[in-house]
């Protein structure tokens, strides 16, 4: 059974940062390309970031987060990251991460139970 554990979620004020992990189970991590989405209250699903499988040698990122946020993974672990600095109100939502259904998208085939992040002053 396919299993995505979220954590490092919490409460920092606009500019601060945090960082999530989620760890993997059920499945070859390494074999599989990782995404983080997220979804604020009242809106859709957004796509944040991924990462290819293997070493992970290539990540995207949504025009949003770019060069603030940062996808890494530790196949060791079976551990995905997602390194968030310089956070913006507009970043407040739940964060998942997901596996599957296209590499830079909002779809998934497995996602976790989510991790809150809230930014406000």
């Amino acid at each position: 059974e396919v299993q995505l554990v979220e954590s490092g979620g919490g409460f920092v004020q606009p500019g601060g940062s945090l960082r999530l992990s989620c760890a993997a189970s059920g499945f070859t991590f390494s074999f599989d390309d990782m995404k983080w989405v997220r979804q604020a209250p009242g809106k859709g699903v957004e796509w944040v970031a991924s990462i290819t499988s293997g070493g992970g040698s290539r990540q995207d990122y949504a025009d949003s987060v770019k060069g603030r946020f940062t996808i890494s993974r530790d196949n060791a672990k079976n551990t995905l990251y997602l390194q968030m600095t310089s956070l913006k109100t507009e970043d407040t939502a739940m964060y998942y991460c997901a596996r599957g259904d296209g590499y830079s998208t909002s779809r998934y085939y497995h996602r976790g139970q989510g991790t809150q992040v809230t930014v406000s002053s």
